[in-house]
């Protein structure tokens, strides 16, 4: 069965963005990009593949999923299909039509459309954010791949906005990177039961 896969940045404090939703305190080192390359070179989006000569097929995923606020950001350089090499879902209650036919808007509940997803064929599923979907999705999420940064931010969008719930992790990879950037790879209890 295919997993969610949660795959990240996120800081020492567990935010993924600035309280306004932008990302660009994080540093995208080229330890960290030659990482991505290699393990997951379909999280490059598509207007940007060329120029770093990505060429290769989808390893990983075949799906990304992701909040209003995740897809925003590129709608706002006009770029209305920012991952085309993937089946692209947003989840929104407020945008009501696409900008994009090869963009999916969906407004029902996240948990069971990834349940349904994870049933059909093909590679795993990306979750791409933002903290509000992530912690919606929780109960689906098999497993987290966060590239942690070396960076406190105080404040900020949280890795997975939630009521409190605590959900336990084994810890299956940690890869440093020169930069400082650790690689984290975590089952959760219904992915590492899934595995067995």
């Amino acid at each position: 069965m295919r997993k969610l896969v949660y795959f990240v940045a996120a800081t020492v404090d567990g935010f993924i963005a600035a309280p306004d939703g932008s990302w660009d305190f994080f540093v995208l080192h080229d330890d960290v990009m030659a990482y991505m390359l290699e393990r997951y070179p379909e999280t490059v989006p598509t207007h940007i593949r060329g120029a770093l000569g990505i060429t290769v097929p989808n390893q990983s995923f075949d799906t990304v999923l992701m909040g209003r606020g995740t897809y925003e950001p590129a709608l706002a350089e006009g770029v209305t299909s920012p991952y085309a090499h993937l089946r692209q879902v947003v989840f929104s209650r407020t945008m009501t039509a696409s900008p994009d036919p090869a963009v999916r808007i969906v407004a029902d509940d996240p948990v069971a459309f990834a349940e349904k997803l994870k049933q059909e064929p093909g590679r795993d599923i990306w979750l791409a954010g933002g903290g509000s979907l992530a912690g919606a999705l929780l109960p689906a999420i098999d497993e987290l791949v966060i590239k942690l940064n070396p960076v406190i931010a105080g404040s900020g969008i949280a890795l997975a906005s939630a009521g409190f719930h605590p959900h336990h992790l084994t810890l299956t990879d940690a890869t440093p990177l020169p930069s400082g950037v650790v690689v984290l790879r975590y089952s959760t209890d219904r992915g590492a039961a899934s595995v067995q």
